[in-house]
């Protein structure tokens, strides 16, 4: 072979220093097999990039040889023109070197995967199954077993697969970039699930990047390590059909809903520190749940992140479940267990920022690509975090497929959107002068605002009967109402302000709490302006705060007795409920997420009584219409005592459907006893006291109305009838009407 007068077939010079380089724009435009150039006798080339090896050969599948190539120069590009040859045929390749042998199948042999449609999809922003196609996919592609591979990167220079497959070698499988959309692909035939790999990047100005892991990656690396890995193909079978269609039927507004919110890493761990897996967790946590008679389950965010500190708030892996606790797999058999128990699991979605750690998406093709360039949009000053691009439809696509994938793949029954406020207001946490303003001038983020409509839009239509519920702590209108009516188009929001006042009010000593008396009340002039979640939640246990127990005043039968009573106030109150791990025994100190929690103080009767309270509490929630049915409407709503701050009693009527019984709540925020306490009640007659906070069996003094009193026909309050009741100290007293 001559290097000074190559023939018309053979790769130029510039070509193979490329290949060799890993910087060839177009590596399938010269690897592979092409038809002989003109000048060239008629017939095929075939080119191939096989560093290491000596010699290359040609074969068929049953190992014949076809044709010998020969090595360009002292390159490890070697190449051989097929006189004759008018079609492309399949082949593998035999290199040796030395002593040593190995057989492959050549990956610029294969044709693309992706087809036009799902580029335009892409670029329209419209692709609601794009994590079926970007990533990486187990296929028979051509014949071939192999790995489907596909990243959006549209100024990169060249993006290749490497992983120890090709010994992390970005020459060996740069892939296919398609012009009209910034995919990249690849086939990689012969490889399987449990593959790790990283894409590595050549950015717009010719910088190599970090190794990146997959945006799509639905499978992770156990921390510290970051690659990607490549999930096997879903083969779930589900066996819960029947709840899935009676959660379509169910409207979750009027139905009875109490989270269990639930940190993974620290709800339980093995007696070495280490964490469970997820079918150890679904055998503990599922049981003790429906025994506690709640009703979801909510996870702190599952998806794969770097920093256990963060609690999975800071995502790498949109579309990838932690490995801290197994695979995809055991994720999927949680929520079905969960769901053969009666049980809907809920977790917690974060599109409002994204770590800038190197491997994931900060820069991703050395552009701001995810994120806004201009750091007074994509920048978060709280966190340290990026901000999404929500303007640009591929990063939106990219978000919406993600909330689609967990509710697709794993069947998960709603998501809370974390930080929405952070996502709407763009001076969000900044100063003047540290934000950019709207079109209009003014500090809406009209890219988010139509972002998230368009996610619930899309959640809701594939996935009736599920719940969308915004951590959202502004006065943002509508958050809850449907975008038709020009809301956001969740399906509830957590009520920050009434946990905020009724928190404050709890922490005063009994004696005070009579000029403090409206903070428990002002929360009904908004309670029916959205669908409101009441939620003591995971940030009302950290970073100084301490636990739930731990803001109760008095001395230590004081502060069980006044949890008790707070929890009977939260459960009557309207809203949905939700309680963080730990506070449904009265857990001391304030969470950890290091360890797991103090399991122990269950030994004592003060915790088991606070652990029964929650669990007749969440039985009275389920059983009686009055207490879930109309949470979201003003008519299940009605003062008794609203305003007797002299004694900080308070006492209100809920009404369910027509027909319903109703169940009148009083509760006795100070220790001392009130008897013959006189209220209007809805109509004459007995009333059995069906949950009294104050019972011996809670860990109470036992002090009550003997489990019924009788209203006479006489009106009080605005109400038909009354009765006289004795208001135990430090309780909530429920009461509906003998049947």
């Amino acid at each position: 072979m001559s290097a000074t007068a190559p023939s018309p077939w053979q790769a130029s010079a510039e070509d193979v220093a490329a290949l060799e380089d890993a910087r060839h724009p177009d590596p399938f435009g010269v690897l592979g097999l092409h038809r002989a150039p003109p000048g060239a006798p008629p017939g095929m080339v075939l080119r191939a990039f096989v560093p290491g090896a000596d010699t290359v050969t040609a074969i068929d599948d049953a190992g014949a040889p076809i044709a010998r190539l020969d090595r360009h120069g002292s390159s490890s590009v070697f190449e051989a023109l097929l006189v004759n040859r008018k079609a492309r045929f399949a082949y593998r390749l035999h290199a040796t070197r030395a002593v040593a042998r190995w057989t492959f199948r050549d990956p610029f042999a294969f044709g693309p995967v992706l087809g036009p449609l799902d580029e335009h999809l892409l670029v329209e922003g419209t692709h609601k199954r794009l994590y079926e196609k970007l990533g990486a996919h187990p296929m028979l592609h051509e014949g071939a077993e192999g790995v489907h591979f596909a990243v959006w990167a549209p100024h990169a220079q060249r993006v290749s697969v490497v992983g120890d497959f090709n010994t992390w070698d970005g020459r060996r499988h740069p892939m296919r970039k398609r012009l009209d959309s910034g995919l990249w692909e690849i086939f990689i035939p012969d490889i399987a699930a449990g593959a790790v790999y990283k894409f590595e990047i050549i950015g717009a100005d010719g910088t190599l990047l970090p190794l990146k892991a997959d945006p799509f990656g639905t499978e992770a690396e156990l921390r510290p390590s970051t690659a990607s890995v490549v999930a096997a193909p879903d083969t779930m079978r589900w066996h819960d059909a029947a709840f899935i269609a009676a959660r379509a039927r169910r409207d979750a507004r009027r139905a009875p809903m109490s989270i269990y919110e639930v940190h993974l890493g620290s709800w339980r761990r093995h007696d070495d520190g280490s964490f469970l897996n997820w079918d150890e967790i679904a055998a503990r946590l599922i049981p003790y749940a429906v025994d506690l008679g709640f009703t979801h389950l909510q996870f702190l965010p599952v998806g794969e992140h770097p920093l256990d500190a963060s609690w999975g708030y800071q995502p790498i892996g949109l579309f990838a479940p932690t490995r801290r606790f197994g695979d995809p797999a055991g994720f999927a058999r949680l929520v079905d267990r969960a769901h053969a128990a009666g049980l809907a699991v809920i977790i917690d979605w974060v599109p409002a920022h994204f770590p800038v750690d190197v491997h994931g998406l900060a820069r991703f093709d050395g552009t701001a690509l995810y994120e806004h360039a201009d750091p007074r949009r994509g920048f978060h000053p709280d966190w340290n975090t990026a901000i999404y691009d929500y303007g640009r439809r591929e990063v939106a696509n990219v978000l919406a497929a993600s909330a689609l994938y967990w509710l697709d793949r794993f069947h998960i029954d709603g998501l809370r959107v974390d930080a929405v406020a952070s996502m709407l207001y763009l001076d969000y946490s900044r100063k003047p002068g540290e934000w950019l303003p709207n079109a209009e001038g003014g500090n809406e983020n009209h890219d988010a605002v139509g972002f998230l409509r368009r996610v619930n839009t899309l959640a809701y239509a594939a996935h009736p009967g599920i719940v969308m519920t915004a951590e959202e702590s502004t006065a943002w209108p509508g958050v809850s109402a449907p975008v038709e009516a020009g809301g956001l188009g969740f399906g509830m929001k957590w009520n920050m302000g009434w946990m905020h006042d009724t928190l404050d009010y709890i922490a005063h000593d009994p004696v005070h709490r009579r000029w403090h008396h409206d903070r428990m009340t002002f929360g009904l002039l908004y309670a029916f302006s959205e669908n409101f979640v009441l939620p003591l939640s995971h940030d009302e246990v950290v970073h100084g705060k301490g636990s739930i127990l731990g803001r109760m005043p008095g001395d230590e039968w004081q502060k069980f007795a006044n949890l008790r009573a707070y929890y009977g106030f939260m459960w009557g109150h309207p809203g949905k409920k939700l309680l963080f791990m730990g506070q449904e025994f009265g857990q001391r100190r304030e969470w950890d997420a290091a360890g797991e929690l103090d399991w122990y103080l269950l030994d004592h009767v003060p915790h088991r009584g606070v652990r029964d309270c929650v669990r007749d509490l969440n039985r009275l929630h389920r059983e009686e219409p009055a207490l879930h049915a109309r949470d979201c409407e003003a008519e299940g709503f009605r003062w008794i005592v609203g305003d007797d701050a002299a004694q900080s009693v308070y006492a209100w009527v809920r009404f369910g459907a027509p027909g319903d019984p109703p169940v009148v709540v009083i509760c006795n925020f100070t220790p001392v006893p009130r008897y013959g306490y006189r209220i209007g009640l809805p109509q004459a007659g007995a009333w059995l006291e069906v949950l009294n906070t104050d019972a011996i069996d809670y860990g109470g003094s036992g002090m009550g109305n003997q489990g019924r009193v009788m209203a006479e026909a006489t009106a009080s309050h605005g109400l038909p009838a009354a009765a006289e009741l004795m208001l135990p100290p430090l309780s909530t007293l429920f009461l509906r009407p003998e049947a």
